[in-house]
């Protein structure tokens, strides 16, 4: 079972940051499919991982991130909404996804270095189930605008795990 999302572009930007909030930098992100094979995907979790370079995104694909890494290996992110959390699910409407269209999503990421960004395909159930994931590395996230970055795309394996990561 295959599921490719095209084009995943994320581009970087300005995010309005207050006086005491940490810097970050923002990420929207324009997921659009190549084919939908798999109706089960529900949703995307977005997750970011610290010590990017040390890691190996072929492992992290393999199963669920939340397996394979401590809660504090994960940063805070925040979504448009102001949620925050070490990972960040987004429903997904695949009637709009299967019929060209894309999903738009914003994710702020801590400012740092050395960063992994791994995007889940998951369904939602009890307990949700993992239909694999794209894992891209970061060098650099700065406050203000940074460079586009393309994400890997996104194969679905499947698992026996349950991807859900606590906030």
């Amino acid at each position: 079972m295959s599921l490719r999302l095209l084009s995943a572009l994320l581009l970087l930007g300005l995010c309005a940051c207050g006086p005491d909030a940490e810097p970050s930098g923002r990420f929207p992100l324009a997921l659009t499919l190549e084919r939908a094979v798999a109706n089960d995907v529900q949703a995307l979790q977005v997750a970011v991982v610290t010590r990017g370079s040390s890691r190996s995104c072929t492992e992290i694909q393999r199963t669920c991130l939340g397996t394979q890494v401590r809660r504090d290996d994960l940063v805070v992110l925040k979504d448009a909404q102001g949620r925050e959390g070490r990972a960040l699910r987004f429903p997904v409407d695949l009637a709009t996804l299967q019929s060209g269209g894309s999903l738009e999503l914003a994710v702020d990421v801590p400012v740092g270095r050395d960063y992994a960004l791994v995007i889940e395909a998951i369904t939602t159930g009890t307990p949700p189930g993992f239909l694999g994931s794209s894992c891209n590395y970061l060098r650099e996230v700065n406050a203000g605008d940074n460079a586009p970055v393309i994400a890997a795309p996104l194969t679905l394996t499947g698992g026996d795990c349950n991807p859900s990561i606590a906030p």
